[in-house]
């Protein structure tokens, strides 16, 4: 009834949660980045089917696996491999792949950071199109991650959220992922420079879109690092998410500042300055 799709590369810490959540489904395809850790003997010995490609983007790697997958059914669940499904998102998956009305559904994650659910600092519910007909559903890149190329009136909201444990390989691994993320935020937002290019309409549309113009605008604002903890921890209440809401708003400051800084960098070589 429902096939699903898992991007991978060097996941062996990962990869048997993910796949344990999915027993339900009779057709997981692990699309590996030639991983050089033991991902690919984990996920077969879990029965996944593996097919591998060269990772450019998250856009591309999901389109690749759409097209040479050969995935079994007409609705396919898009994965990564630190994401695990929930009974309860499992029964409204299958629900929605037999009697929905939409071509797709954008999913909630629950951030799973030092043992407790972010709630606040988190920004739950913060949605992704995941789940959607293969025929229908193709994703193209936006910043360093990808977003559906669907009509907004076509796509629905499921209730249940995916777990996310984006920090299950220590804070160091997240901290490298989000230096390369913050090389791909930088050069994105050089090649929109100009208020011209801010998405004003966005301001007041669906949530994914409004999150789009909100971090387009952001990229104008002086101490961009410093506003983004004081809106996370206290605007949005991380606060309430004690230590590890503290500590995740402070990285995600962090990370806020490598962008700022690769700005900097990337005009000064554009106008020929020393580094």
């Amino acid at each position: 009834m429902i096939s699903v799709l898992i991007i991978t590369y060097n996941e062996e810490i990962n990869i048997a949660r993910c796949l344990d959540s999915l027993k339900w489904s009779d057709d997981i395809l692990v699309l590996d980045s030639f991983s050089t850790d033991r991902t690919v003997e984990i996920a077969t010995a879990k029965g996944a089917r593996i097919l591998k490609n060269r990772f450019v983007n998250f856009a591309q790697q999901r389109n690749f696996g759409l097209i040479n997958g050969n995935l079994k059914h007409d609705w396919i669940l898009h994965l990564d491999a630190d994401e695990v499904v929930t009974p309860e998102l499992q029964r409204e998956l299958q629900e929605n792949a037999t009697g929905g009305k939409k071509d797709a559904y954008r999913l909630a994650s629950k951030m799973i950071f030092q043992g407790r659910w972010l709630k606040h600092s988190g920004l739950y519910p913060s949605y992704q199109v995941r789940f959607g007909k293969r025929d229908r559903l193709n994703f193209i890149q936006a910043g360093h991650g990808q977003r559906e190329s669907l009509p907004p009136e076509t796509i629905g909201t499921l209730r249940e959220p995916l777990l996310h444990y984006s920090f299950s390989k220590g804070i160091q691994d997240w901290l490298e992922r989000h230096n390369r993320y913050s090389t791909t935020e930088a050069e994105k937002f050089l090649e929109n420079t100009g208020v011209q290019k801010v998405d004003w309409a966005g301001l007041f549309s669906d949530a994914p879109r409004r999150r789009r113009a909100l971090k387009d605008i952001s990229g104008f604002l002086p101490c961009r690092s410093a506003l983004r903890f004081i809106y996370m921890y206290f605007l949005r209440l991380g606060f309430l998410d004690g230590r590890a809401g503290f500590t995740y708003c402070r990285l995600l400051a962090i990370y806020e500042y490598f962008i700022v800084l690769k700005i900097r960098e990337f005009l000064r070589k554009k106008d020929g300055l020393p580094l």
